[in-house]
């Protein structure tokens, strides 16, 4: 049975999804939600999350939802397939599960609340963004990727020598902050310009943030 994706191509937590099921070479079905309409809240998507978010995941009697916990279900269920996405080392495992805990925790969260400022508002409301609030929100990422170019000063990837979920959960929403100003803030950062570069020219990238959003 095909493994089912319910999401958007707008949403980053599915591109998330999508992008690990790419590095794995697992086909799968992506059912459209149409989060305009609010579909992410009729009985049928909460039958699947009940938080009324996306994506929702389905392989075989496996029902999922949360996008970190989906790639971590893929990466493990299909290590035998694409790229290794985790780690088989235990302590190398546990240091890519800290740079995972740091893009949720830490990355997410600021570039989140940039993105609504400098697009989102404007795109759903046709509002300008909150001036204060985006300078308040690059000073935090700022101090975000001054952790992280040091980091990446030592190792080529955030969890280690080698490419992991720990840069792929980045992936989407660096693409989104890389079609916007906050894109200088990375550029300013030659070993986090240089990560940046190296991700999105993955082929699993350039296939997934080629498909048309709409």
């Amino acid at each position: 049975m095909a493994i089912k994706v319910y999401g958007s191509m707008l949403s980053t937590a599915t591109l998330r999804v999508l992008l690990c099921l790419a590095e794995k070479n697992i086909d799968f079905e992506l059912i459209n939600v149409d989060l305009a309409s609010g579909e992410h809240k009729k009985p049928h998507i909460l039958a699947r999350n009940p938080f009324g978010q996306i994506p929702a995941f389905e392989d075989g009697d496996i029902k999922l939802f949360e996008s970190r916990a989906i790639s971590q279900y893929i990466s493990r269920t299909y290590a035998g397939k694409g790229t290794d996405l985790i780690n088989t080392d235990p302590n190398k495992a546990a240091v890519e599960s800290v740079w995972m805990e740091v893009e949720s925790l830490k990355f997410d969260p600021v570039t989140t609340k940039l993105a609504w400022e400098l697009c989102m508002k404007r795109f759903l409301f046709g509002q300008n963004g909150d001036e204060d609030v985006v300078k308040a929100e690059e000073k935090r990422l700022e101090s975000v990727l001054d952790v992280y170019e040091a980091r990446l000063s030592e190792n080529k990837y955030l969890g280690g020598d080698s490419f992991s979920l720990a840069d792929l959960h980045h992936a989407p929403m660096i693409k989104f902050m890389m079609e916007t100003r906050v894109k200088e803030l990375f550029d300013a950062r030659p070993y986090v310009s240089a990560w940046v570069a190296d991700i999105l020219s993955r082929p699993a990238c350039v296939k997934v943030f080629g498909v048309p959003a709409y």
